[in-house]
């Protein structure tokens, strides 16, 4: 009658260990950085990047020669030279500004036309995992990347509010 009580118990224990909700956790970053697609999107975007910051520093220097010339030279000019200085000087200052945000806007967009389709497959294997393995829950730094629709409590919530 022991043995029966005894092993009622232990497989009490047993039902219940493997009826718990499983959690995991994951470094997407990592892994995300590690796929093959991810390294060949991110050369690109530095490569842009790179350009970009190559181009600002050209227009730098060309402002910078038209404000010394301008310094340089300030005293022999005559009021119709001091605007036209002053004028090439605020062009280039307006150009320099619309490149930077239009060359930003478009590397940001690049950055989501490459990152995207990737950020996508890894979150289609994470779910495939979470699945496979039976987690109800998928965490990565702060960020819950699987969660399992059968464990939402937001109706009984709302149910409890009258919503």
């Amino acid at each position: 009658m022991k043995k029966i009580i005894i092993i009622s118990i232990l497989s009490l224990f047993v039902l219940s260990a493997k009826s718990q909700n499983k959690f995991g956790h994951i470094n997407a970053q990592e892994i995300l950085m590690s796929m093959p697609e991810a390294i060949k999107a991110d050369a690109e975007i530095k490569e842009k990047d790179k350009t970009i910051k190559t181009a600002l520093e050209g227009m730098l220097a060309e402002m910078q020669s038209i404000e010394a010339n301008y310094k340089q030279n300030e005293a022999t000019y005559n009021d119709a030279q001091k605007q036209d200085e002053l004028a090439k000087y605020q062009a280039i200052a307006d150009r320099i500004q619309l490149y930077e945000r239009t060359a930003y806007a478009d590397l940001e967009k690049l950055q989501a036309e490459r990152l995207a389709p990737i950020e996508k497959k890894l979150q289609d294997a994470i779910n495939e995992v979470a699945k496979e393995g039976g987690f109800i829950y998928i965490f990565a730094d702060g960020f819950m990347h699987y969660k399992d629709p059968k464990n939402d409590i937001g109706p009984m919530v709302k149910q409890k509010l009258g919503l």
